[in-house]
């Protein structure tokens, strides 16, 4: 395995890998989740920011900077703890995007409702028929090998996230200097959460899912000028913008919707409403919902072959069945993607049998973010490993304090990341998710159901499955 050059170009510099984990983290559809803890969502977000950003910031930096071939997180777990483990890691970054897709596509749904009639952001039929519709839509157009470009990408996040969080903010902003009524208390007291009830606590899950995703800009540490020192602050930065757009752009939702009226599907474009009802610039509100929804697409559009084909590289080492292998005359693999597509719809069911768009929004958030801090636990079981059976492996970067601050930053990592598992399977007491026990359930058997199945595939694999390039 080569290593890369001591004098090999470090192109990127701080703002721009910034930037990148940006355009990862940030997304506006989290907004009205975080929304519902008001003025004390500053003190959840140092403690995931604490005891989960920081620590996937410096493992995956270290993790990158020493092993930076091709193949992301299933090389770094395949070498600390073989192939088995390896292909798991990479299908739960994969298939936690199987729960994620029908969330993103239910906020472009609910968000495209404002350019017609708002009464369909609730209607189920439309939510889960804008899903399928879209989902495969763009499933058929990656067939093709059509790809968004990067340049369209970075349009979207400005267009579709960056101007409508920065207006969002301002709008907030002017609310509370004005003299307006304010719906959340913006207080010292406030600062400080309530904790007697554990369900109300259980949104502060889908923080976890909004951090995550450094592992994948983590692959551009050997690329930033002096990363022992630039990378870190690149994180900073990025998590800095990050925590200021989620941070004031969720009060700015509080201010003006009282927290038991906080839709955590339609949060924002309700927000939207009332501060443009007011300030009598109504008129703009399709304007942003046709912005929202761009960004959202081109997010989607992005991430759909992306996770596919870092999944079609364990092929090489016989992990996919020969049905999952076909690629057409783009090299793209069809088959892969048809599977990924049809996961994807019948996860999307979940908002059918949910008593609201919300419910079935939050449940599948919460599959989502379980299915991937799987990956994040063997991210940080691999990372100790490899101090010890891989000491004199390069690290351009490496965790501070030599093996005690690989073992506690490791060990914040994965009890931060069993937390927040567990933390998913309690109802939320502010939505109607049915019985508690079929919430337990659906949770529990989806989750054990993305576990095995790559287990599974592993065991039961043939020398004949290998691929040969």
């Amino acid at each position: 395995m080569q290593h890369p050059s001591p004098h090999s170009k470090r192109v990127l510099t701080v703002f721009v890998l910034a930037m990148l984990n940006v355009s990862i983290m940030a997304s506006l559809r989290n907004l009205p989740l975080v929304a519902e803890f008001g003025l004390s969502a500053l003190f959840f977000f140092f403690l995931v920011a604490l005891f989960f950003l920081v620590p996937c910031a410096l493992v995956s930096a270290e993790l990158a900077t020493s092993l930076p071939k091709a193949g992301g997180i299933y090389v770094w777990v395949r070498e600390a703890l073989g192939d088995r483990w390896g292909f798991m890691a990479i299908w739960m970054q994969w298939v936690h995007n199987v729960a994620w897709y029908p969330v993103i596509m239910s906020f472009i749904a609910v968000t495209s409702a404002y350019l017609f009639s708002t009464e369909l952001a609730s209607n189920k039929l439309f939510v889960i028929s804008v899903i399928l519709i879209g989902f495969w839509g763009m499933t058929l157009l990656n067939y093709l090998g059509i790809k968004i470009s990067s340049g369209f990408s970075t349009i979207g996040v400005i267009l579709g996230t960056i101007l409508p969080g920065i207006f969002i903010i301002s709008l907030g902003i002017s609310w509370v200097t004005g003299e307006h009524p304010i719906q959340t208390p913006l207080t010292w007291d406030a600062l400080i959460p309530s904790f007697k009830e554990v369900g109300n606590l259980v949104f502060l899950a889908g923080l976890f899912l909004a951090f995550a995703g450094l592992e994948v800009t983590a692959s551009y540490a050997n690329n930033v000028q002096n990363p022992k020192k630039n990378y870190p602050r690149a994180i900073l930065l990025g998590a800095i913008i990050t925590f200021t757009l989620f941070m004031l752009g969720s009060l700015s939702i509080a201010v003006v919707i009282p927290k038991e009226e906080i839709n955590i599907v339609k949060g924002l474009m309700e927000a939207f409403k009332i501060f443009l009802s007011h300030y009598q610039l109504l008129w703009m509100l399709p304007i942003i919902a046709v912005l929202m929804v761009l960004g959202a697409i081109a997010e989607v559009n992005s991430w759909i072959i992306g996770p596919v084909r870092g999944l079609f590289a364990t092929a090489s080492h016989g992990n996919l069945p020969p049905f999952f292998q076909k690629r057409n005359k783009k090299d793209v693999p069809t088959r892969l993607l048809f599977f990924q597509a049809t996961l994807v719809s019948i996860a999307s069911l979940a908002f059918l049998y949910m008593p609201k768009v919300s419910s079935g929004f939050w449940i599948l958030t919460a599959l989502s973010a379980q299915s991937y801090l799987v990956m994040y636990i063997l991210m940080f079981i691999a990372a100790i490993r490899l101090r010890y059976t891989k000491p004199h492996l390069p690290r351009p970067y490496h965790v501070p304090f030599k093996t005690f601050g690989i073992w506690t930053i490791g060990c914040m990592g994965m009890c931060s990341s069993v937390f927040a598992i567990t933390l998913c399977f309690v109802p939320p007491t502010t939505l109607q998710v049915g019985n508690p026990l079929t919430y337990a359930l659906f949770l529990t058997c989806g989750l054990l159901v993305m576990c095995l199945i790559p287990l599974g595939i592993h065991t039961f694999r043939k020398p004949h499955w290998i691929l040969k390039s």
